[in-house]
């Protein structure tokens, strides 16, 4: 699997203007609805919020990958969103996230779905690309290093 076989180039956003969890869940929600218009963003808000209830997804080093299952969509879609200033959390190391790829799947989509989790995991655990990810400038830059980085893995 490759990511950009679901991260669309409009569904990047170089700098967040969120300032809290649930403001970059709507925003990154937001930034869905320019390729998948079907989806409800309050409910796709609500699951993910549910899910961050269970626990927080900023896994540290500042990253966070929320992520949740709906009905109603018929392949996986992710969005990527970052703050240079860093968005506060709850992060598992308790510093700041800069860096957000939100994941939606459809309901029963349970090995691809965690598959995707994998591969973005993968790819984050890589601190250069995490260092690229934080100094490149425009929607088209982002998206190359994404590209670049997923042909890697």
């Amino acid at each position: 699997m490759k990511i950009l076989d679901i991260l669309d180039k409009e569904c990047i956003i170089p700098e967040l203007r969120s300032r809290t969890k649930r403001e970059v869940l709507e925003e990154l929600t937001g930034a869905l609805l320019n390729f998948k218009a079907n989806l409800d963003k309050e409910a796709l808000v609500e699951v993910l919020l549910e899910r961050e209830r269970l626990g927080s997804t900023g896994i540290g080093d500042g990253i966070a990958i929320p992520h949740g299952k709906v009905q109603d969509l018929d392949e996986l879609v992710l969005s990527f969103g970052r703050s240079t200033q860093g968005i506060e959390f709850d992060s598992m190391d308790g510093r700041p996230t800069h860096l957000f790829f939100l994941l939606i799947a459809p309901e029963n989509s349970a090995g691809i779905h965690l598959r995707a989790l994998a591969k973005i995991s993968r790819l984050l655990k890589s601190s250069h690309f995490r260092q690229r990810l934080l100094e490149a400038g425009t929607e088209e830059e982002l998206f190359q290093v994404i590209q670049e980085e997923d042909k890697e893995f």
